[in-house]
């Protein structure tokens, strides 16, 4: 009982981010603009960047109303093209004095087949590339930014990932829940690697599981595992309590000094042997430069 306690507990701090801005993505729907809300509510600029710009307002409007906060603004991005990630982060370089805070929030979800602009397969493409490629773009004002965060949403899905590095794309053959494990196994992996790559800069990072929760992502479940969700929906989480992690990793003092570990409930927590394979993250981000034409030594 007392672990289901923990599970659903939100995560209560006043600490304060006045002075802060936070860049969010995928924040006009689910745990990401739960995040924004409690965010702005404790002072942060927030910036959400949003594919969909019709959900976006609507959301932005939300956001403002449930925080009193009016320093939120939207911003187009779509993850699933780098021309359009380049744009966005061209746009956050030139008109931001300063991030803080980057919360890798957006993601697919075990979809259907389909590629990026890019030529991606979807998961990993959005889930993974395009937030590497985004993180890389914006790490000189981040840095500039310190002490700035970076946190990384994955899933507890990443331990039942591989990454396969000779088809990282699935085109020899497609699998969606492997896919979407690769792609969270990949979070896990990057932040490992970028914790070592920022050491002594005064930038940390975070990569964490927010739970099973009640999100748009289950719409590309099958009917038998959309069954399963519905059996254990008493079980799952509220997007406000899927988002306590990310805050808490956005946030907790406590975790000033730390950095590249997986976080679970808001504590520290275990995660696959492969995920801390050093040697796999190492040539996943080499492989990751050469795909997105990019040099990040």
């Amino acid at each position: 009982m007392q672990g289901l306690r923990n599970y659903f507990r939100p995560w209560s701090s006043a600490a304060k981010l006045d002075g802060k801005t936070v860049l969010i993505t995928g924040a006009n729907t689910g745990i990401g603009k739960d995040t924004a809300i409690d965010l702005a509510k404790r002072g942060a600029r927030i910036i959400m960047a949003c594919r969909d710009m019709k959900k976006a307002d609507a959301a932005l409007k939300e956001v403002i109303e449930a925080s009193g906060n009016q320093n939120v603004v939207t911003k187009n991005l779509d993850l699933a093209d780098s021309a359009s990630i380049r744009e966005f982060a061209q746009t956050i370089n030139s008109e931001e004095k300063q991030v803080n805070i980057l919360i890798n929030n957006a993601g697919v979800m075990v979809c259907p087949y389909g590629k990026t602009a890019d030529g991606f397969e979807m998961q990993i493409g959005v889930n993974h590339m395009g937030h590497f490629l985004l993180t890389f773009l914006l790490m000189d004002l981040i840095k500039r930014s310190s002490p700035a965060r970076i946190i990384n949403v994955s899933s507890m899905a990443h331990k039942w990932g591989s990454i396969n590095i000779d088809d990282i794309n699935s085109e020899k053959s497609y699998d969606k829940s492997r896919a979407y494990s690769q792609s969270k196994l990949a979070n896990v992996l990057f932040t490992r690697c970028l914790a070592k790559k920022l050491e002594g800069t005064g930038v940390t990072t975070y990569v964490l599981h927010p739970g099973v929760v009640q999100t748009e992502l289950w719409r590309h479940l099958n009917r038998v595992q959309q069954g399963a969700m519905w059996l254990i929906k008493p079980f799952t989480k509220t997007s406000v309590q899927g988002a306590q992690t990310t805050i808490y990793c956005a946030v907790a003092p406590e975790l000033e000094t730390e950095s590249g570990k997986y976080y679970s409930d808001c504590a520290p927590a275990s995660c696959s042997a492969a995920a801390m394979d050093d040697e796999m993250a190492k040539r996943l981000w080499d492989l990751s430069c050469q795909m997105l034409n990019i040099t990040w030594d």
